[in-house]
This record gives structure tokens, sequence and C-alpha cells, in this order.
């Protein structure tokens, strides 16, 4: 879903690239059931795990999945902020598939179950998630020329430039095995311990809603409504393409704050796309993201910047200059917020399993205070168990076929990466699985997600053991790749199960659900990174309209873990110390506090984001997150249901659109129009040359 390390599981159907959860699940996202689910559901039969595969439900998947990967690769090369786009998915795939029975009813068609829409749900997510795992905004672009020749410094030369070929079988080689890491401990995670995994409960809430007689209804108003905003959103970003004809024009670059601000990177920049993202976000992460950008680039940037020739030697801004301020400390930080976050979760999740080691009645004290007893919840569970049951998948299956990838994987990787050698790969497919349980557990009670973490825990290990002279940086860049994928893909199919469980879904639907999923995003995603990376030729740099701000940041990371602290400019290293220490006791602060004074402290890893970018995107942000709110103060009850999906249909909109304008890119076709704003001073020497 900014990197923070640990990821809140709104995540994995959207992803606030780890900043924490975003996905609040509308008016859907209820704590606990009323009365019974299964007893409304009881008259309808539940189809066999097979029937829940059908063809129209994997073609629905397919179009979707083309849809959400370009707007999340959008936004992964833009800020690297995905917020949940459950709602869009769930709405969408209802929508299309009601669309789809409509119209062939008199043929006989069977009905649009809450099961096949579970399993169009997973297809998708999983399908577009690997837009985020894969790394094209992250450790993965970090490899390419492009990113390493900004740094100006001896590893520039230590690159792998992107190709469809080997990203294709990179994805397939290492996003298939953390299915099978978790799949003997389904029964466990789920029936046995009752871990709640907040999203994929709402999610299941969603998919339940749509599918009585209110839920449809509503449903119905809300696609409407989504469709209205997406058309608003493509219709604006089509008009604004017109004017933005090189880099420094059009609306992108309108200095709405003034110019100085401009300078600054302050501006509102009139993006649908972050408007939407503000409005889906909580209030405290648009408010820590103008926090951070307010300090870095109101106050630290622009001191630093005075000492330039002291400091630091005057020149072109590479790492050995302010830029490596604004990466490093950004760096700080994020790796200070990951650092508590992952004790933190790493201590409630081996606190709570001991006490339900310990537990006669084994039920965890965080699942009994939610889950009071009752008729309805018994029949519920007992429904919902059985059917969860009936379709094993063979633990021989889950364990040969992880060691059988893990074989093939330790063999063909260091052939797309030379400087990742079998032994490293193999260290890191003997560490996973337990990292993998960890992580899945973890998420089940916390909602956390700290698959970017163990990532950067392979970067550190794997890039120091390669050293310097042996390609450290790739090595560790790639073996950032398969830990993260691994860990991810556990949490986000135990994820699955949860929803699956609480929809009647069979976990060998959702198991095959999830490897088609998978299998279309490893062609998917790196097809649609293709386009972006041909189409503009300046992505990834940092003046561009696709910065990819994770790319560099992540390159950074692997040259820290390989040379050390040497690089640094002056007073850098002691600035960050200070700002990882500063992001581990705030986030103390905010546990320390409570809920109730914690929403008005600011999230450091939020405040990260734009330490290195700029605060553009927290304008527009913050400009989202005061349209819900005055909405919710006018007509709160609209609000909490229309507001998911006026912010999607926003997001979605000007995030499709990135098809058109890469397919012009591609063919040459540039804007007509270069709007552009000067001061006065500038504009009359620009009168003045011109009238000679």
């Amino acid at each position: 879903m900014a990197d923070t390390g640990a990821r809140r599981r709104g995540d994995r159907a959207g992803y606030v690239d780890d900043v924490g959860s975003v996905d609040k699940g509308g008016p859907f996202a209820v704590e606990e059931e009323e009365e019974s689910v299964e007893k409304i559901f009881a008259a309808q039969e539940v189809p066999s795990w097979k029937g829940q595969l059908t063809f129209r439900a994997f073609a629905v998947s397919l179009m979707l999945s083309i849809a959400f990967t370009f707007i999340v690769m959008k936004l992964n090369l833009t800020t690297g902020i995905i917020p949940s786009l459950n709602v869009a998915a769930g709405l969408l795939g209802f929508f299309l598939i009601k669309t789809w029975t409509a119209v062939f009813a008199k043929l006989g068609i069977f009905p649009f179950t809450r099961q096949e829409n579970t399993v169009i749900q997973t297809c998708v997510v999983a399908a577009s998630g690997i837009a985020f795992s894969g790394g094209f905004g992250s450790y993965l672009f970090g490899m390419s020329e492009r990113v390493a020749s900004q740094s100006n410094t001896s590893d520039a030369k230590d690159f792998k430039n992107p190709s469809l070929s080997w990203m294709i079988g990179f994805l397939f080689l290492v996003s298939f095995v953390g299915l099978l890491s978790v799949v003997p401990l389904r029964k466990i995670m789920i029936v046995d311990f009752k871990l709640t995994y907040p999203s994929g409960t709402a999610t299941a809430y969603l998919i339940n809603s749509f599918h009585t007689p209110q839920g449809a209804k509503l449903a119905k108003k809300q696609v409407r409504v989504l469709g209205k905003y997406f058309s608003f959103s493509f219709l604006w970003a089509f008009f604004k393409w017109f004017f933005a004809a090189s880099d420094g024009c059009g609306f992108e670059n309108f200095p709405s704050l003034g110019l100085q601000a401009f300078a600054n990177r302050f501006y509102f920049d009139f993006s649908a796309t972050y408007v939407g993202v503000g409005m889906i976000c909580p209030y405290i992460i648009n408010v820590s993201v103008l926090v951070g950008g307010i300090l870095s680039w109101g106050v630290m940037w622009p001191l630093i910047g005075k000492k330039k020739g002291i400091w630091y030697p005057d020149g072109s801004d590479d790492m050995h200059r302010l830029q490596g301020y604004k990466v490093f400390i950004s760096i700080a930080m994020i790796l200070g917020d990951g650092l508590y976050n992952f004790i933190k979760v790493l201590s409630i999740t081996i606190l709570a399993l001991y006490k339900q080691i310990r537990s006669k009645d084994n039920v965890l004290p965080v699942a009994s205070d939610a889950s009071p007893e009752s008729a309805a919840q018994n029949f519920d569970d007992q429904r919902r168990t059985h059917v969860f049951l009936k379709d094993q998948i063979p633990t021989w299956f889950a364990i040969s076929g992880y060691v059988a990838i893990a074989a093939v994987s330790t063999g063909t990787l260091p052939q797309i990466f030379p400087q990742l050698k079998w032994y490293y790969v193999l260290v890191v497919y003997v560490m996973a699985p337990p990292l993998a349980f960890c992580n899945a557990y973890g998420c089940g009670l916390t909602d956390w997600s700290l698959a970017s973490t163990y990532g950067k825990l392979a970067i550190f290990i794997v890039g120091a053991w390669a050293g310097q002279g042996h390609g450290g940086v790739l090595a560790g860049l790639a073996a950032c790749g398969v830990m993260m994928n691994i860990v991810s893909t556990a949490s986000d199919l135990t994820q699955d199960f949860k929803t699956g469980y609480l929809t009647l879904a069979s976990p060998r639907a959702m198991f095959v659900s999830q490897a088609i999923g998978t299998a279309m995003g490893c062609v998917i995603s790196p097809c649609v990174f293709w386009v972006f990376y041909n189409a503009f030729d300046n992505l990834g740099s940092q003046d561009s309209e696709y910065p990819a701000p994770y790319a560099a940041l992540y390159r950074s990371i692997a040259r820290l873990g390989v040379e050390g602290f040497s690089s640094l400019p002056s007073h850098c290293l002691t600035l960050c110390y200070i700002f990882f220490a500063a992001a581990i006791v705030i986030n103390g602060i905010r546990d320390l506090v409570g809920k109730k004074w914690a929403r008005f402290i600011p999230i450091p890893m939020a405040m990260a984001i734009p330490f290195y970018i700029g605060s553009y995107f927290a304008i527009d942000m913050c400009v989202g997150s005061l349209i819900l709110f005055v909405w919710t103060k006018t007509n709160k009850a609209k609000a909490e249901a229309f507001a998911p999906a006026v912010a999607s249909g926003m997001i979605c909109g000007e995030g499709i659109w990135s098809l058109p304008s890469s397919v012009l890119a591609l063919a040459k076709i540039s804007p007509p129009i270069c709007m552009k704003f000067l001061s006065s001073a500038v504009n009359q020497k620009v009168d003045t040359f011109l009238a000679r």
C-alpha cells in the first residue's frame, strides 16, 4: 500500500506501500455480525470447489486485473502510496458478473454466488498485488541503469536493466512458493486460533452484503457513483494531458501556493488520483505526510542547502551532496519505524502464540474478546468450519511443492543474477518458512504485514555477505525480491482463507484462484511496467512525472549494506541516528498514550515519504481528507456509504488514463501545449528576448 517495513493488510487489495492500513472497509467494516449471516444464506446451495472456479469469474478477473495493475503501477511509480482498492474490486466484480448473468439469463446460466465473488476478489488482488511485491517501484527497478546512474557512486556500473524475459521468469520462480509455505497451517490459523485477519474479514462482510437484497441495491448505487467519478477523473486527466508538452509544463506544475513554495515542492497539482487517495487514507496518514513535507522541504533542506561548500561540495546534486541527506535521512526513518513495528508485532505474535499453547480452550484472548459466543455465531461457525475442512489441500503437496520450487529457484536464479550465488538463495529459502508463518500469524492479530521489513533484512544480510567487489548491491536487491514475495504471498493467502471461511468459499478454490491470479500478475505486471519503461525516458528521475522514489531508496539501502557509512556526506550519519531514534520514540509514544491521543501524533513512516520527492501529493491528499471531513459532518450516512466509491472512481479514472497516455508516448505523439508559469522578472526577460 510508503515503505514502513510494516504494511497493514488492507494492502493486498490495496497497498499503502507499507504505510499503514487504509482499508477502512467503508460501510461494511463492522466488528461483529448482529445476526446469523449463514441463516440468511441457508437456502442457497454451496457449489463444489470446482463449481466456484468458473470461466466467467476468471474472464472478469483478467479484465479487472489488467485495469488494476495499471492503476497500482502508476501509483507505485509516482509516490509509492497505494490505497486499498477492495471496494472498487468488489463492486466492479459484482457489477460485471451481474451484467453477465443478466445478458445470458435466458440461456439458463447458473446464478452468481458469493463464493464466485470471493474467487474474483482473490484473483484480482493477487494479480494486481504482483505490481507491488514484484518490486517494479522498489527493488527490481532499483537494479536498473537509470536508477544506478543517479547515484554517481562506485556501484553505478552494478546494474541489470529490465527486460520482459527475465522479469517474467524471475516472478514465476519466486511468487508461488509463498503460497505453499502456510498451506499446512491453514486450519490452525483460521479454525483453532480463530485469528481475526481484519482486512480479510472486512472483505468477507463486503461480499456477503452484496448478495443480500438490501446490499445488492446499495451496490448498484455505489457502482453508478463509482462510474460517474471514474468518468470525471479520466476526462480530467485527458484534459490535463493537452497542456503538458514537456517536463515542467501543465497542471502538474501549477504554482498554486506561490513560486517560492513551488520551488520547495509545495503546490496543489490537480491530481484526482491523490485526492481520492486522501479520501481513503486515514486523516493521520495525510497529516503525517504533510508534516513530514513541512519539516523536510520547509525547514531542513533549505538549512542544509546553506551549508553547500562546507558540509558537501558544490556541483550537480547526487548522493554525495544534498540528495544524500534526502535519501539517507528518509531511509533512517523507514528503518527506525520498520524496526519498531517488527519488534512490536513479533512480540505480540510470540506472546499470543505462547498463551494459545498454554490455553486449554484453544481460544486466543484477542479472539474471545471480540467474538462473544451466541447461538447465531455457533451456527455460523459450525457451518463455516464444516465447509472449510471439507476440501483439504494435502500437506504432502504443499511440502513437496515448496521443496521442488526452491530447488529449481536455487539453480535458476543465479543464471538470471550471477551475483546471487546459489547458496544465498538456499539460505533465503531455509529462512523463509518460519518468517512467513510469523508474518501470517502477526497479520492475523494486528493486520500488519512485515513483508518489506523481511525484504530489507535480506538486502543487508546478502549484500554484506556478497560484498562490494562481487555485486553485493544486485545480490541484495535480488534476495529482497525472493524474501519479500514469499513472505507477502503467505500472509495474502491466509487472508484469503479467512475471507473464504466467512463466505463458505472452498480453501481449494481460494488456493487455485490465488495461484491463477498470481500467474496472471507474473505476466501482466512486467508487461505493464515495460509499457511505462519504454514510454517515458525519464522514468525514475526525481523531477519526472514518475520518479519511482522507492527504487532509489531500496538501492541506497543495498549500498548501505555493502559499503557501510563511509560514503555519506558530512554530518549525514549523525542526522540519520537522530531521525532513526526519533522514529522509534514517536512510535513508542503513540503506543503508550493509547488510541485516543495517538490519532494526534504523526506516524514517522508517513512523515518520511515526502523527504525525497516533496509535498505536492500531500496537498492533494489533504484536500481529499477535507472533502471527506466536510461530507461526513454534513451527511455521515451518505459519506460512509459512497465515499469509498467516489474515491475509488477518482483513483481508477486517472490511473486508467495512464494506458492511453503511455500508448501516445510510445507513438511519439506529444501534447500540443506547454503551460508554464514564470515570475514577473523572468517573464520580463523572456518578453525582452522575444522582442529582439
